[in-house]
């Protein structure tokens, strides 16, 4: 049930956030949306070239509560955000850390998950 409303509201978001870049889902034939491909459990590619993990799961999820056909595509992680503001896809679903340097730069949604830090040591460590 929570998943439910959480992807109603991620579905939401990432509306808003083309929409303000002046592109409407409902008007495009396919929304393009990048991962990196390189970042397993949440995106990587198969031995037979399938894209698959958590981040091509929430893409799916998303763009059938939307109900638009997405394309899903790899983008090497450097040059995500350049290749976004360069119009090369229309959205990004990548475990991407929210930066104030990154806030400058392009739109997030809120966060689809956390991550919690821990430390660890050996048992008899003076740690």
């Amino acid at each position: 049930m929570q998943i439910s409303r959480w992807i109603a509201s991620a579905a939401t978001a990432v509306m808003l956030a083309i929409s303000a870049g002046s592109l409407s889902a409902q008007a495009q034939e396919k929304l393009k949306i990048a991962t990196e491909g390189a970042y397993p459990p949440f995106n990587t590619i198969t031995a037979d070239g399938k894209l698959v993990g958590f981040d091509v799961d929430i893409t799916n999820a998303l763009c059938a509560q939307m109900k638009v056909e997405c394309e899903l595509v790899t983008q090497d992680w450097d040059g995500m955000i350049p290749a976004l503001q360069a119009k090369k896809f229309d959205a990004i679903i990548a475990s991407m850390s929210i930066t104030e340097e990154r806030k400058k730069q392009v739109s997030f949604t809120n966060k689809y998950y956390t991550t919690p830090l821990s430390l660890v040591a050996l048992k008899d460590s003076d740690i």
